[in-house]
């Protein structure tokens, strides 16, 4: 295994060349893929319906084609399901990645291509290897087992071909190269099962038996399976079970929430935790730097980046910009066109960035998903951060939370009402809440200004949940596992009732 080691090190620092290239001429290089996914799409049916082989310039791009939805593009991608090609994409799409994005009970499937998988999803996991070897050059991870926590597929026949459904993760491991499943645990029958509770405690019994070195995945399950691990194992912390564990590459939410509980879990010196950008539609990001938790963007894994001012989002002609108009700190939509089909696709995540060279990112919130009721313009990333600072001066931990506006009227005031479901919770509450509060209004002015004393809104509303609630109302959902997670900002109130009646409260702080 150590022979492995250097053999794949040795691989994985080449193509750190290859980066340094796109972070040194971002510019050519999208103007290249640009060029590149326009003249590759000129002959299929969305390429001819928007004449394609006339755009000569990004400009022209952004003026002839519409932003999209998924709902936009969704006759396209049903009638690809039904076994049609050539429509977005000139390649055969056998493979659809079904993804929610939220807990919406709509779900999305979004195209896979052969392009996608190798020069983008595949290229994304290789490079998200390289930098990490590139920062801790004297690693041996891959002189043991990597664990990645997958997700599930299934296949449906239609005029008598095999369409394969599944989370992103199910679709990756179902295509991994054969040397690669070596490496990996669990094996892909109880990777790929879609019954999440089984699943978890069949990942654990296989996995704490082996010499794990890595862990890829969800923060939220990740810890489900920890925990499983510690249950069966009577170990007190992960660091016993697996001693030469030293990174967990994480994405699909925020990490600060868990951070925590990680640290708690793994108190290991030697771990290191390491962030990426990866989504059904595209792998964007890739944590690059030991100090800071920001992320480069990747420019050539052939996708097309516009980003959209938030402020612009909702006008009827949004003004999309190319990366070399963007400004620092900033908020904005992200807008993709991929190897795979989809065509100035708003995504729904905002980014702002952290950084113009090279280009590097921060995710600070979804398009849906916010809180501006009253004008306050209150992000997920404000969320995140604030919690974060709340937690550290009142020794607590979170496990998830929701929150959404409640409105002055039934004689209540106007104020935020969340549901935190704590591993650890505060000693006091009141306490909590108030230095959460305080986070916000220093991170966010606009909530600090609706905030000026009590005049719109009232100090936040907190319940604390019993354990396991969020897990069982995803479990009552049906949206156990994969890429199914809590919502995290609303403006509207739906998933705070339910959840309320659902799970109770065990405690609240005064309104």
């Amino acid at each position: 295994m150590a022979l492995i080691n250097t053999l794949i090190t040795w691989l994985m620092k080449k193509r750190m060349h290859q980066i340094e290239l796109f972070m040194k001429y971002p510019y050519e290089v999208q103007e290249e893929w640009f060029r590149r996914l326009i003249e590759t799409a000129a002959d299929t049916e969305w390429g001819r319906k928007y004449d394609y082989r006339s755009i000569t310039s990004a400009d022209q791009f952004a003026e002839r084609i519409p932003v999209s939805s998924y709902e936009q593009l969704q006759p396209y991608i049903e009638r690809m399901q039904k076994g049609e090609q050539n429509l977005l994409w000139p390649e055969e799409i056998r493979w659809f990645a079904k993804s929610s994005g939220t807990t919406a009970s709509k779900s999305k499937f979004i195209p896979v291509s052969q392009s996608a998988l190798e020069e983008c999803h595949f290229k994304g996991g290789k490079d998200m290897l390289a930098l990490f070897v590139h920062n801790y050059p004297d690693t041996e991870i891959f002189e043991g087992r990597g664990l990645v926590m997958g997700g599930s597929h299934t296949i449906t026949e239609i005029n008598n071909e095999s369409y394969y459904v599944g989370d992103l993760s199910a679709i990756l491991i179902q295509n991994l190269p054969f040397w690669v499943q070596l490496l990996k645990t669990p094996n892909i029958s109880i990777a790929l099962m879609d019954e999440w509770e089984s699943k978890i405690d069949l990942m654990a019994r296989e996995t704490m038996t082996h010499d794990v070195r890595s862990i890829s995945g969800v923060p939220s399950w990740t810890m489900v399976l920890l925990r499983r691990v510690l249950e069966l194992t009577g170990k007190e912390n992960i660091s016993q079970v697996w001693p030469n564990l030293e990174v967990f590459f994480h994405g699909g939410v925020s990490f600060e929430p868990y951070r925590r509980n990680f640290t708690q879990l793994i108190p290991s010196q030697g771990m290191h935790y390491m962030e990426t950008y990866n989504a059904s539609e595209g792998f964007f990001g890739i944590q690059d730097r030991r100090d800071a938790n920001d992320l480069l963007l990747m420019l050539d894994y052939g996708i097309y980046y516009e980003f959209i001012p938030i402020e612009e989002l909702d006008s009827d002609h949004p003004k999309a910009l190319d990366i070399s108009k963007v400004e620092l700190g900033k908020n904005y939509a992200l807008v993709i066109s991929t190897n795979a089909g989809l065509w100035r696709y708003l995504i729904g995540d905002t980014v702002h960035f952290t950084c113009l060279n090279p280009f590097r990112i921060r995710i600070t919130g979804r398009t849906k998903s916010y809180i501006n009721a009253f004008g306050e313009e209150l992000m997920v990333d404000n969320a995140e951060r604030a919690l974060a600072i709340a937690c550290s001066k009142c020794n607590a931990h979170i496990t998830d939370y929701t929150a959404a506006p409640r409105f002055a009227e039934d004689g209540k005031s106007a104020a935020h009402e969340w549901l935190i479901e704590f591993d650890k919770p505060p000693e006091n509450l009141s306490f909590f809440a108030e230095t959460f509060d305080n986070a916000l209004k220093s991170l966010n002015s606009d909530y600090e200004a609706k905030r000026y004393k009590n005049m719109i809104l009232q100090p936040p509303v907190i319940h604390i949940l019993e354990k396991g609630a969020f897990y069982n109302w995803l479990k009552s959902k049906g949206k156990l596992g994969g890429q199914h997670k809590v919502p995290r900002l609303s403006n509207q109130r739906q998933i705070v009732e339910e959840i309320l009646s659902e799970a109770g409260r065990s405690g609240q702080a005064n309104p």
